[in-house]
């Protein structure tokens, strides 16, 4: 996939990757033999414990603060992500982009503010969209964009409608992305978790009426954790995902259906 010499690895950069979902595919792509781009915003406590996992399992990566929120964050952290690598002897060149970040507001519609409503969509779009206009100068032909969608994109939940009305933004621009970068032979796909026990969720799916509710509605029994969308990430981060593209791939274990 990669057009680096021999001597450079794949390098994967996973916004969002100190905890959570981003965590774990940071760990999995180190496994899968890419150098890993750890990124955090506040905690950079926890940032250093991923890379630290990745360095204890024989991989290899950098961590790098950034908030990719805004345009000028943006800007910045790819600065910073340049003079990582070039720390480490790389080029400023990435072959696979994760864009995890992104936040969660769960209210009613009636009792969601203009400010909830805007710290959603550029969290969760528009930092997105400028995430990767930034990093096409830096992603090699070939790569791989992955952007993270959500199963409420395609099921109804009125706690969530701002949040949904964001991942659907996501499907689409993932969709039209794969159409201007296929060119390049950049495939571009959405992965869309379910439920998953994270922090993010753990006020209600750590209880057991919680649990109970989830599984009612879901194919596969079981609560999905952080590994188990990490490896789905991991095949549309591979060369076996080359003739995959525009696609909105829930991993949910068959939920709502």
């Amino acid at each position: 996939m990669s057009t680096s010499s021999v001597q450079d690895p794949r390098v994967a950069l996973i916004t969002g990757s100190s905890r959570g979902l981003g965590a774990a595919t940071a760990k999995r792509l180190a496994r899968d033999g890419f150098f890993v781009v750890v990124n955090y915003v506040k905690s950079q406590k926890d940032g250093e414990a991923v890379l630290q996992d990745i360095r204890a399992a024989g991989g290899k990566g950098a961590l790098v603060q950034g908030d990719v929120s805004t345009v000028t964050g943006i800007g910045a952290f790819y600065q910073r992500v340049d003079a990582a690598l070039a720390a480490h002897g790389l080029p400023a060149k990435i072959d696979v982009l994760v864009a995890n970040a992104g936040i969660l507001i769960s209210k009613p519609f009636s009792e969601t503010t203009e400010a909830d409503f805007d710290a959603l969509f550029d969290a969760n779009v528009k930092g997105v969209f400028f995430l990767v206009q930034q990093g096409l100068p830096r992603l090699r032909d070939n790569g791989r964009v992955v952007t993270l969608s959500s199963g409420l994109s395609r099921f109804a939940n009125p706690m969530f409608t701002a949040y949904s009305g964001t991942k659907g933004a996501i499907d689409v621009i993932t969709r039209v992305l794969a159409q201007e970068l296929g060119a390049r032979g950049i495939t571009v796909n959405a992965i869309a978790p379910g439920a998953v026990d994270t922090d993010m969720n753990a006020g209600w799916l750590r209880s057991e009426e919680g649990r109970a509710m989830l599984l009612s509605r879901q194919a596969i029994k079981q609560i999905a954790v952080a590994p188990d969308i990490a490896d789905a990430i991991s095949f549309l981060a591979s060369t076996d995902s080359r003739w995959i593209t525009a696609q909105r791939i829930e991993a949910s274990g068959g939920s709502t259906l």
